[in-house]
């Protein structure tokens, strides 16, 4: 699924928003999540799952052609880790889809779709939370 598919079925699924308040609450939840990660905090969407950012320090590598030793500086990078709620309803729509012969991905879709309309479209979160624990 990609952003536009999201806002649409958000924009479908709740006959009370428009298209474009569909968009805006995409974009301010996204934002968010950048921002926060962007000063270092982690996010936590309750039974969704929990952002945050992985530091990796800087190392020597070897470049494998020439055989030579190449520094690689520091990186951050955003890591995301499934809540339990969002790895049980993938388990379940796997093992159904085992049972079914039917297709993961589209079951999976919509479990994360209607999770994601649930907690972002009525316009709260569960928790988000800073490295403080703040709520």
């Amino acid at each position: 699924m990609i952003r536009s598919e999201l806002v649409q079925r958000i924009s479908d699924r709740n006959a009370h928003l428009y298209p474009r308040d569909a968009e805006r609450i995409v974009d301010a939840i996204l934002d968010e999540i950048a921002d926060a990660l962007a000063r270092g905090d982690r996010v936590e969407l309750r039974g969704f799952g929990v952002f945050s950012v992985k530091h990796r320090p800087a190392r020597v590598g070897h470049n494998p052609r020439t055989g030579e030793n190449v520094r690689i500086d520091q990186k951050r990078l955003p890591f995301f880790k499934a809540g339990k709620e969002m790895r049980e309803r993938l388990k379940r729509a796997t093992v159904g889809d085992q049972l079914t012969g039917g297709d993961a991905a589209n079951s999976t879709e919509e479990c994360a779709d209607s999770h994601l309309i649930a907690r972002g479209a009525a316009g709260h979160m569960d928790a988000v939370s800073d490295t403080t624990g703040h709520s």
